[in-house]
């Protein structure tokens, strides 16, 4: 998620317009993978711990629609 920029609302709409993911049936997880370094809001339907840490960690917050 480092690719978008600082301050960007994440949406799985988002993801799906910028083939992060292929389909939005099954809805979307957040895995914590990597280090996120910039400050995000993130809406999705679940969230790992590691990935709800990383999230709050840099500053943004993670949103369970």
């Amino acid at each position: 998620m480092n690719g978008f920029a600082e301050g960007t609302e994440v949406t799985p709409e988002l993801l799906l317009e910028t083939g992060v993911i292929s389909k939005l049936n099954a809805g979307v997880k957040i895995l914590g993978n990597g280090k996120l370094e910039k400050k995000l809001t993130v809406k999705a339907n679940k969230f790992s711990a590691s990935a709800k840490e990383a999230v709050e960690a840099a500053g943004g917050t993670a949103e369970v629609i």
